[in-house]
């Protein structure tokens, strides 16, 4: 589970190819009144035979575009923070912090259609609406972590995200307790190591 998830929040706001899907607008519109949004989430990992693998939960951070506070209090701790030019992941319980540039990471990150701008929105995905409030949503890349993600909103707020990856596994993410009246600003996404934390840079 943890490296699954991980590996799904770590592609942020990575451009990808030019391809354009028209339909992608209607997602862009739904999601137009939400630039900043803080809450809770849990989320389930089902094996290909809906076993559920693990469960996880704790507190998330967004400001469009481009910024993420994805913290994990059970059961680990774990801290994911994003901003335009870097990813940090900090195991607390490993006592590591790692940083990674976004140019490394792998293409077609789900929370790019939550934390990415309109142009990467477009570049990457295609959307299918289901109804008013639901859209499927598929990379174009053939190196993207996942086959499909389907998004529920409640007036431009993220309800759930259901992911499918590439193994036939699914992750279902519910958010609750959802705020976006609180003004956030980027100076909420810095980062730095603990002390005594062994932190390791991938800057190339």
């Amino acid at each position: 589970m943890r490296l699954f998830i991980l590996a799904l929040l770590l592609g942020l706001m990575q451009p990808q190819a030019n391809a354009t899907d028209d339909r992608v607008d209607a997602l862009l519109r739904a999601l137009l009144p939400l630039e900043s949004l803080q809450g809770n989430f849990r989320q389930v990992q089902y094996g290909q035979d809906d076993r559920v693998l693990a469960k996880s939960s704790g507190q998330f951070r967004l400001l469009r575009p481009g910024y993420l506070s994805w913290e994990i209090d059970h059961p680990d701790s774990q801290l994911v923070v994003a901003d335009p030019r870097f990813v940090w992941h900090h195991d607390r319980d490993l006592e590591t912090v790692t940083r990674r540039p976004l140019s490394l990471q792998k293409e077609g990150a789900p929370l790019q259609i939550l934390g990415g701008d309109a142009e990467a929105l477009r570049g990457s995905f295609s959307v299918e609406q289901v109804d008013k409030n639901t859209f499927n949503v598929l990379p174009l890349s053939e190196y993207a972590a996942f086959q499909m993600l389907t998004l529920t909103l409640d007036a431009s707020l993220p309800v759930s995200m259901v992911i499918k990856d590439n193994l036939d596994q699914t992750v279902r993410i519910q958010f609750t307790d959802l705020d976006s009246d609180t003004v956030l600003t980027p100076a909420n996404f810095v980062f730095s190591p603990p002390e005594g934390a062994d932190v390791f840079y991938y800057d190339q």
